[in-house]
């Protein structure tokens, strides 16, 4: 069965904001990683009507956060990178090129990363990418547990997707861009 365009836009935003955090700081900095196990992953899209997808769960270990990391180097160029923590937040500034478009972007971060966490991101591309300027996305995300029986690292479930459909493989997707 072929995927939906709804399934298929939930799952690049879920790829999106994984992407984005990892893309954009993983050069910079060691992120603080993740806990290993079932996270419940929600974006928000802030821009002029705001738009809260349904939360996706996202199955991951230390191998999955190394490779999305590995994977994010190569995918672009970033000729600025600058970091500061305020407190318990981690402020990042960056402008990253990806093809022909320049990507300048605003997180801030705060949250423990071994129950949850929560980014802020604003970031404007210069000519649009995909017909946007900018975007502005909040992503939510929590530690809920162990990952579901049958479900491996990697593993996103996403609300939605239809019956019989498996979930998508962050690592498989990876592997494959390199």
């Amino acid at each position: 069965m072929k995927p939906s365009r709804i399934t298929l836009s939930l799952a690049a935003a879920v790829l999106t904001a994984d992407f984005t955090v990892t893309a954009v700081a993983a050069p910079a900095i060691d992120m603080p990683k993740r806990k290993s196990g079932l996270w419940e992953i929600k974006t928000t899209m802030k821009d002029r009507q705001p738009t809260t997808r349904p939360a996706a769960q996202h199955c991951i270990d230390e191998k999955t956060d190394d490779l999305m990391r590995q994977s994010a180097k190569g995918e672009s160029q970033c000729t600025q990178k600058d970091l500061r923590r305020d407190g318990n937040r981690l402020v990042i500034h960056s402008v990253c090129k990806f093809g022909q478009t320049v990507a300048t972007s605003e997180m801030v971060f705060a949250g423990k990363f071994d129950s949850d966490y929560r980014a802020d991101i604003h970031t404007t591309y210069e000519p649009p990418m995909m017909g946007m300027k900018e975007a502005n996305m909040l992503i939510e995300a929590k530690w809920t547990g162990p990952c579901k029986p049958g479900m491996k690292p990697g593993d996103i479930i996403m609300p939605g997707m239809p019956a019989g459909m498996p979930g998508i493989n962050m690592n498989e997707i990876m592997k494959r861009q390199q």
